[in-house]
This record gives C-alpha cells, structure tokens and sequence, in this order.
C-alpha cells in the first residue's frame, strides 16, 4: 500500500486528506482525513490526479521509419518526466493505423511505455471506421502521409460514416492554405482565417453527423466564439490549447527564434494568446494538450513544424497558477479531470474507473507539484529523444516533484 498526505486537488476543489493506492491492483483504495502518515514528505506540495496529454505523437509505428525521433519508451521518459501520467498518440505515421490490423500492430508497440497509451485511428480519404471503440483524428490541412483532404465536400463523404464517433479535428482549411501558399512567412503562409473557416466546417460536421468532436490546439481568438455557440445549443465539442500557443506570440518572434517557433497551426497575436488563456480559465477551451512533436534539431534548422513539450508538461502548469492565477482546481480540470474523461471510455478494465479524479476506484496515478521550487529548463535534462525544448532558457516557477504511475512512484530528475 502506498500512503501519500498533503494538500489535494481534484477539479471541484482542493482539500488536506490522506490518499491509500493498492500497489497490487494500481487503484486508489480510500482518501479521507489526514493520519499524520505518509510514505513521502509533500509539505508546501500538491496532489493532483494524474495529468493527461491528449494530443502527442510518439512517431513509432510498424515502419519504425521515424523512432530517431521518438518512440513509445521515450515519449515515456519525457512524460513521466513533466509529471504526465497518461498520453494519446495522433495517428498520422507513415503507415497510419486506419484499419484493425495497422491499429492492432501499433497498439503492441505501445508495450515498452510505463504511461497509459491511447491510440488514435486515422480518418484518410478512403477510410471507414474501426470494429473496436477508439477516438480518430481528421486532418482537414497536409499532413505527414495521406491523412488529409483536399476540399471540404471531400471530407463530408468520408465523415458521414462515422456517425456518432469520437472525432478531432486539425482545423486548416486546404483551400486557403494553397492560395496563401505564396506569402513571405510561415505565420501568413497559414493565417487565422484557415483555422476559423475549418471551424465552421468542423461544427458544421460534429452537429449533423452526432460526433462527439474537439478541435485541436485552438490558436485564434476569432473562432472562440462559434465554438461558444456551438457549445451553448448543444453540440457535443471540446477544444485544445497548447503550451506554445498560450505562452508565445508572433510579437516573440526573431530571426534567431523563428524556425525553433514555427508549427501548425502558427503562433498568432498576443490578442489572441491572452484570448486563449482566458477561455482555458472559463472552460470555454477544455484541455492543456501540448500536440508534443519531438523533430530533431536538425530538421528543425530545415523548417520543420512542430515542437516538443511533455518533459515541461507539469511545470508549464504551474506558470498558469503564477502568471495568470489560476487555482490548482483549475489546473485539476484542464489538465487532468477533462483528459481523463476523454480517454476514459477507451480505457482496458485493469485501470478501474479511469484518470481524471483523486478517489477510490480510480487509477492511482498522480502528478505532485512543487509550485515555488522553479524548474529552468534546459535541453541536456531533456527525456524526450529529440533533446530540445522551445522552453530552454527559461525559469518555470514550479517543478514536479513525483510523477506516480498507479502506485509506482517515480521522482523528479
């Protein structure tokens, strides 16, 4: 049995209690009043249940093609490292898991991780839906492969058979993304305008097709308030942040740092940056997914899109409580209670009632903060195989202190 005391905090509120987790099943067993008993000291820590990342890509699939970059075992490392304790990894691999067999074979190479593993299939121009009960990913912009469409009429005919599925969405419309393939720098090269007419596409298609939709690493104030609208009669969508579009802006951008800055969709305003932050506050924006993508620095150099963030996933965390107030609640809600009912319906019966909430029945799984001890990054302490991090330089104001993996406990550094 392993026995933690200290300061807790689940979504719906923080509280002093005393937490036991069954080492034999992985589950918590009873949280109740303090004891004066604990296996760890966490005096000026908090507990929270175990964060989740629900947009990552691992880059291991049957072609091992890409594991320079990546694999299940170290995006492990990196996850455990920044506190995460469960991922779900995008389906956009060279040989993309779009059928029962593909997803089969992936889903054995997620083994060699010590974290929680969701697979999501892909959703290509040709595709149908899987047997068994998994999320997809729809790529409405180029991606890596042919998991993505060329129009909108395109996609539709595809998406109308999966009536009722869980589905996210890249939302890039390809139209505008050709006609401004053109223009001097990556940001124009894929302006806001992409991402809010692939909004109204993407609501268009969860509400008449029944999905349970979310839109990926939202970055434009512009779209938020469909997406609230959408919301408020009823459709049944969510939506990403990520680390680098809540604290970088194109305000920050240097000759120096452009390339090391550059995805998909690109960093836009400090508006829209603070607009973000405010949504993620008010739950308007549902979750912190880092949309993690672990690319060499050499083939950043060559203008790569993407960025690599699970080793500062718990630390980023704590700058939210600092820099923008927000409560540990609140940092319970969007990086730990909403990942975890995302992934919870996937998820094997060995894991009882899920992620997402400190309480009997559930994994006991943990993520333990320090928020006044600052964590400055830097790449040599990196566990993602890529080595890097956009942060590097920077002081975080907190750190993790335990990442906890259903009763496994895994300290800090």
């Amino acid at each position: 049995m392993l026995r933690l005391e200290g300061r807790v905090a689940n979504h719906d509120g923080e509280f002093e209690a005393a937490i036991e987790i069954n080492t034999q099943t992985g589950l918590i067993e009873h949280v109740g009043p303090p004891t004066g008993r604990s296996d760890l000291d966490l005096r000026g820590q908090i507990i929270f249940p175990g964060f989740g990342d629900i947009h990552i890509h691992a880059r291991e699939d049957a072609s091992q093609s890409q594991v320079y970059k990546e694999d299940f075992a170290t995006v492990s490392a990196a996850a455990i490292h920044g506190g995460v304790t469960q991922v779900a990894d995008m389906p956009n691999n060279p040989v993309a898991p779009v059928d029962e067999q593909r997803y089969a074979e992936k889903q054995r190479l997620t083994a060699s991780s010590a974290v929680h593993i969701t697979l999501y299939a892909g959703i290509g121009p040709n595709t149908r839906p899987l047997q068994r009960h998994v999320p997809y990913k729809a790529f409405m912009g180029p991606s890596v492969g042919d998991l993505f469409f060329s129009s909108q009429q395109q996609l539709e005919d595809v998406i109308s058979s999966y009536r009722g599925r869980n589905v996210s969405f890249h939302c890039e419309d390809p139209v505008i993304l050709h006609e401004s393939r053109g223009e001097p720098t990556h940001e124009r090269r894929r302006p806001a305008q992409a991402e809010i007419t692939a909004t109204e596409f993407a609501l268009y298609l969860i509400e008449t097709y029944d999905l349970v939709g979310k839109l990926c690493h939202y970055s434009t104030r512009g779209g938020l308030q469909k997406i609230a609208a959408a919301k408020a009669r009823g459709v049944r969508v969510t939506a990403e942040a990520t680390p680098h579009h809540l604290f970088f802006d194109d305000s920050m951008l240097t000759d120096e740092n452009r390339l090391w800055l550059q995805m998909n969709p690109p960093l836009r305003g400090p508006e829209d940056r603070l607009a973000l932050i405010e949504a993620l506050r008010h739950g308007l924006v549902d979750y912190v997914a880092t949309d993690h993508a672990p690319h060499t620095l050499e083939e950043k150099q060559q203008g790569i899109s993407g960025v690599p963030h699970l080793d500062t996933y718990g630390a980023f965390a704590t700058w939210l409580m600092a820099e923008h107030g927000f409560s540990a609640a609140q940092i319970a809600r969007v990086c730990a209670w909403n990942p975890g009912r995302f992934v919870n319906e996937f998820l094997p019966p060995n894991l009882g009632k899920g992620f997402g909430v400190i309480a009997p029945g559930y994994a006991g799984s943990l993520t333990i903060l320090n928020p006044d001890s600052p964590f400055v990054v830097r790449r040599q302490a990196m566990k993602t195989k890529c080595g890097w991090s956009p942060f590097e330089g920077y002081t975080l104001p907190g750190c993790v202190t335990y990442t906890v993996l259903q009763g496994r406990v895994y300290p800090a550094g």
